[in-house]
């Protein structure tokens, strides 16, 4: 008998709501709707801490919309748009 170890489901980090809790699993940055190229935008986001492994949790989020988010990437509380937070796949 063999227990199947179930992998967290995984989306980006843009959808998450307050509260959330998770692993950063990668940076996808094509087709987010940044005015950022790609490569700028995964350039920018590694550069704050949004690195693969890291912990990441979802402190508040804009009374407008929702946006923009402040989260915890380990021991860092950083601001950023939903729309760029689409890039960081999290589970």
């Amino acid at each position: 008998m063999t227990d199947a170890i179930e992998a967290a489901p995984q989306f980006p980090l843009g959808m998450a709501k307050r509260g959330y809790s998770g692993v950063i699993q990668r940076i996808a940055a094509d087709d987010t709707g940044s005015a950022l190229s790609a490569a700028e935008l995964e350039s920018r986001l590694i550069e704050l801490g949004f690195v693969e492994g890291a912990r990441v949790e979802v402190l508040h989020e804009g009374a407008v919309g929702r946006d923009p988010i402040a989260v915890r990437v380990e021991n860092i509380t950083i601001a950023v748009r939903r729309r760029e937070a689409m890039a960081v796949i999290v589970g």
